[in-house]
């Protein structure tokens, strides 16, 4: 059951400005300053699995990175017990996002 601080995050977060400042602020890595920000968009992130299972997830966006869209997944969720397995769903997020990917022939060939 989401807090109100996961949903105040999601609204917080789901503009790009927001997103923007949260990449450039944070991430000290070189190739964010090579990210078009102009053209963050904001990706659908509600997926049904192939059994049929609703799966809400965060926020995600997707940027241009010279050529290439890069996906920006934004995981905001407030734990009141420790998850040991937090690695565990975090994959099964990243998974249900290329499933969707593939879905839409969104990926090239190259799997870009």
């Amino acid at each position: 059951m989401a807090s109100h601080h996961d949903h105040s995050y999601k609204l917080l977060f789901s503009h790009p400005e927001m997103v923007k400042d949260l990449l450039t602020g944070f991430v000290k890595e070189a190739w964010v300053s090579q990210l078009d920000f102009s053209t963050l968009e904001k990706v659908s992130g509600s997926y049904v699995t192939d059994e049929l299972r609703d799966r809400e997830d965060d926020i995600i966006w997707r940027v241009r990175w010279g050529d290439d869209w890069l996906y920006v997944y934004l995981l905001l969720e407030f734990q009141s017990n420790v998850d040991r397995f937090m690695a565990v769903r975090i994959m099964s997020y990243l998974g249900l996002l290329y499933q969707d990917l593939i879905r839409q022939k969104a990926l090239t060939p190259s799997g870009k």
